[in-house]
């Protein structure tokens, strides 16, 4: 995939946290800068990062929730202590999207790939995996449709492969992949 191509998927989503979640434009580029960063050093889809966020804090970056859980994923510093050694302030769009990507991936790969159970551990039960897949669908159709009445067009499969994260194991709830 190409940077261009890239610029587009984050304008994309940016657009799309203004219009939904009426996120100032200024910090849905942000969010969406840091989601797309996050997903391909991690591994992750961009859906499932942008659905674990609207589920979490609906993107209110000083959202505090149950246990000290903070920011824009609500992560909980007593819980991930030595992963936030640095970390001056989970409120701080871009430093908790990273922190929570790379706690998902790690409840992710602790439990061989298998999405589903990574986000049983992140969020505590089936209930939430639901709501983080369907969140998930939502945002990747929307985005679809977005790219779609844009004219743009998906790659070639060849082009992804080393750019764009691969999708979870399959069978699992969230097998997702924007283009």
């Amino acid at each position: 995939m190409t940077q261009h191509a890239e610029a587009g998927q984050t304008e994309q989503v940016s657009a799309l946290l203004a219009q939904k979640f009426g996120v100032a434009r200024a910090k849905a580029d942000q969010i969406a800068k840091a989601v797309m960063q996050s997903a391909v050093k991690y591994s992750l889809p961009p859906s499932l990062l942008l659905a674990v966020i609207a589920i979490e804090s609906r993107f209110r970056e000083k959202a505090r929730g149950a246990n000290g859980a903070t920011g824009l994923m609500q992560i909980v510093p007593s819980s991930h202590r030595k992963l936030l050694k640095g970390v001056k302030d989970l409120t701080e769009p871009t430093a908790n999207i990273e922190m929570g990507s790379q706690i998902l991936h790690g409840y992710v790969d602790s439990a061989g790939g298998n999405v589903e159970a990574g986000l049983r551990s992140y969020g505590g039960g089936k209930n939430y995996v639901a709501k983080v897949s369907d969140q998930a669908r939502l945002f990747e159709a929307k985005l679809n449709d977005m790219q779609a009445a844009a004219g743009q067009v998906s790659p070639p499969a060849d082009a992804t492969a080393q750019t764009v994260p691969p999708a979870p194991e399959v069978g699992s709830p969230v097998s997702l992949d924007i283009r």
